[in-house]
Order: C-alpha cells, then structure tokens, then sequence
C-alpha cells in the first residue's frame, strides 16, 4: 500500500501510467503523513507539503517492525532488500 499528497485523479494517473498493481490511498492534507512524520515542508507543486519517502514493513498487529527513510526521492529499499527484511520478521 502507498499513501501520496496526490488527489485520486493525479494517484490514478501515476498507477496507469507506471503499472503499479498495489493499492494507493490518497492523504491530499497530509494528515496521515504528519502522524508518522513523513512530512517534506513545502517541496511539493505551489509550495504544499509531500511525503518524504519511506518504506515500512507492518506486522498483522498494526506494528511497524521496520522502516526505511530517505532525504532524496529517488533512492529506495529494493524490493529484495524489503524481502530480505520481512523474512527476518518471521
């Protein structure tokens, strides 16, 4: 699952466009992005506040059992990496 700042409509585009088959939900005031304080002041269009990217791994209790931050947007946990992780969790 994905949360973005996007409005649906901007979400749905970047889901057909790049293919993504996982579930995006859309937090356009980024309230849900302030509680887990993801929040990138300001660096998004206009000025708004986006997400800062992170991964996490979640466990069936809701707990966060893993979490991978980063200050540029393009650097990500490869899917193995997260693989590798969540096979440690169990």
């Amino acid at each position: 699952m994905a949360i973005s700042a996007d409005t649906p409509g901007e979400t749905r585009v970047l889901l057909n466009s790049a293919g993504y088959t996982f579930q995006f939900l859309s937090d356009r005031n980024a309230e849900v992005i302030r509680r887990y304080d993801l929040v990138h002041a300001h660096a998004g269009e206009g000025g708004r506040d986006i997400a800062r990217p992170a991964e996490f791994l979640v466990d069936p209790t809701g707990t966060v059992r893993w979490i991978n931050l980063t200050e540029n947007y393009w650097v990500r946990a490869r899917p193995k990496d997260i693989l590798d992780k969540a096979k440690l969790l169990q």
